[in-house]
């Protein structure tokens, strides 16, 4: 919990500061009040006392009870406001931290969890700050101000009082170790729920065309009844703290009463009042001081969820990232790609995915990658981006190492589709330019060289596409995507299996305009279809992880097994042979 604190800035710091000093004023008007009370009842009981002292004395005191409640306003405003500025600076540095991992460290900490850790595990936090900030301060500081003033009063209501706060003491210990221990596993459950939800939600077309409703829910159920049983059961032994603390609270003030009585009745006439007024002022500290320790109770209750979540977020913002930045900002060619016997594994594999790859290509050439499925096909391509470093071997982008580039520079050079369209919740201009600065003609060039120039007509660039493009079609998806890498217009274009949900019709006119429009770029493609890459200066057929053929369509149809049998699987002979 320390460690997090570590993220609050200088100004925070000094917030803390003020916000402690209206806490020790609130305590100390809260502490004078009985000092007059003692006097009120002194006047009240001596002969020939004025009443303008009685007066005198009670609005004294309604001066310290309003004096309190500014400063327990302030203290209140305050903490929340320093609460919701430092979880958005900490929902800040986990974003950043997050949107620096490769995708290694994505899987390792999965997205459902980096989603809790960015909303749910934040907010304990800033309930810590908000609600027990004002506590964890006015607590013990009360406590200890409280036990100061009545330290050696009288004995024995010293020793009720000391019986009192150990009687706390270990209800509040026992409560603490038994649940402590739950607090990490209600998280992660939170994470399972989160999975549970978005699975659903991401496979709804899934699961009512296989009427898999109960299935789900079944799923769902266990999950969150485990959940909630174990929220059951914390709540139900923090629920033992209010009336033990009443319990504890109330009978130490009857028998401080009941002490002061047998006190009073043996002692002597002079020294009854003044053990009186005693007896007032003593009830009220002692009060205080379980008050403290029934607030400190309430801490207790916040703190172990909130440094679970502390430690959670600290390992988000503790990862190493794996993918390490160069700090190359100039290079020496334009729009060169070349594998160095690259190898492959993903960090928690023991096979290799990709084996002692080699081959490059030039500017102004179309490179496209073949295979069956998990040849290792885009793991390929997703290395020249550095989605993942390779695990041997090395890829040159420009003559330069692409580890040895600085991460802006190497994603200006590279205009990558993925083999999922992936849609923004933006309008159709946005989601092309991704910008807030859009530049028409090349809007408009993009679009049309991308064959959504039909369907965005119909619905207007500045139409709105919900999120994963739930309102557009599969192929209408792929396009805005494909747009967006042309927008882009950089040196490398990678599409990754982007034309699969294009009719041929499409595909064909698509590919042609490309063509035309990437002339002095570089472009690698993965596809599943011979017809899509047939006309590619240079065809890397892989299998297993090897290339088992380089070459072009009609050279690979002579001298390659494996392209023959993709190619005979979607063609026949004589259309292979007229094309």
């Amino acid at each position: 919990m320390i460690k997090i604190l570590k993220n609050m800035r200088k100004k925070d710091w000094l917030l803390v500061l003020i916000i402690f000093l209206f806490v020790l004023l609130q305590v100390y008007l809260d502490l004078k009040m009985p000092d007059y009370m003692s006097e009120v009842t002194k006047l009240v009981q001596t002969e020939n006392s004025k009443f303008n002292d009685i007066l005198l004395n009670g609005f004294y005191m309604l001066l310290c009870a309003f004096g309190s409640l500014i400063s327990s306003f302030a203290v209140g405003f305050l903490a929340t406001y320093l609460a919701s500025k430092f979880s958005e600076n900490l929902r800040y540095k986990l974003f950043n931290k997050i949107t620096s991992f490769s995708m290694a460290e994505v899987k390792e900490f999965k997205t459902d969890s980096l989603i809790t850790r960015t909303t749910n595990d934040v907010t304990q936090i800033e309930m810590l700050i908000g609600m027990g900030l004002n506590l964890i301060l006015k607590a013990p500081t009360t406590a200890i101000w409280a036990i100061s003033k009545i330290l050696n009063k009288n004995f024995e209501w010293s020793a009720l009082t000391g019986v009192a706060v150990i009687v706390l003491l270990t209800v509040i210990t026992i409560i603490m170790i038994i649940v402590i221990p739950r607090f990490k596993k209600i998280q992660k459950l939170i994470d399972k729920v989160n999975g549970l939800s978005r699975e659903n939600i991401n496979g709804i077309r899934v699961v009512r065309a296989f009427n898999a409703y109960n299935y789900q829910q079944d799923k769902f159920d266990k999950t969150n009844k485990e959940l909630t049983n174990l929220q059951e059961f914390n709540q139900k032994k923090f629920a033992l703290f209010t009336p033990v603390m009443y319990l504890v609270m109330n009978s130490l003030a009857l028998l401080i009463y009941f002490t002061g009585a047998y006190l009073i009745s043996n002692a002597a006439l002079n020294l009854k009042l003044d053990l009186f007024s005693d007896m007032i002022v003593f009830s009220s500290y002692a009060l205080q001081v379980i008050i403290s320790f029934l607030m400190l109770a309430f801490i207790f209750m916040i703190v172990p969820r909130a440094d679970v979540s502390a430690r959670r977020i600290n390992e988000v913002l503790d990862k190493k990232v794996s993918i390490k930045e160069g700090n190359i900002v100039n290079k020496k060619d334009v729009g060169t790609v070349e594998f160095i016997n690259v190898s492959f594994k993903y960090p928690d594999a023991d096979e290799y995915i990709l084996k002692d790859i080699s081959f490059s290509c030039k500017k102004g050439e179309t490179v496209a990658f073949i295979g069956s499925t998990g040849s290792g096909k885009s793991t390929l391509v997703n290395l020249i981006p550095r989605f993942y470093d390779v695990t041997d071997g090395k890829i040159l982008v420009d003559g330069i190492d692409v580890r040895e580039y600085k991460s802006e520079v190497l994603n200006n050079i590279i205009g990558y589709v993925s083999q999922k369209a992936v849609i923004f919740d933006d309008s159709v201009e946005e989601n092309i330019a991704y910008s807030n600065n859009v530049n028409k003609d090349k809007l408009k060039k993009a679009i049309e060289v991308s064959q959504a120039k039909d369907f965005v007509d119909k619905i207007g660039v500045s139409a709105h596409l919900s999120k994963a493009g739930t309102n557009i079609s599969g192929g209408q998806k792929q396009r805005i995507s494909i747009a967006r890498a042309i927008y882009k217009n950089p040196e490398i274009y990678i599409f990754d299996d982007t034309f699969s949900a294009l009719d041929y019709k499409t595909d064909l006119k698509l590919r042609k305009e490309l063509k035309k429009y990437t002339k002095d770029a570089t472009v690698l493609i993965v596809a599943q279809r011979i017809g899509t890459i047939m006309n590619a200066d240079k065809i890397m057929v892989l299998d297993e992880g090897k290339c088992v053929g380089v070459g072009t369509h009609k050279e690979l149809l002579k001298t390659c097994k494996v392209y023959q049998e993709i190619a005979y699987l979607q063609f026949r002979k004589e259309e292979l042979d007229n094309a």
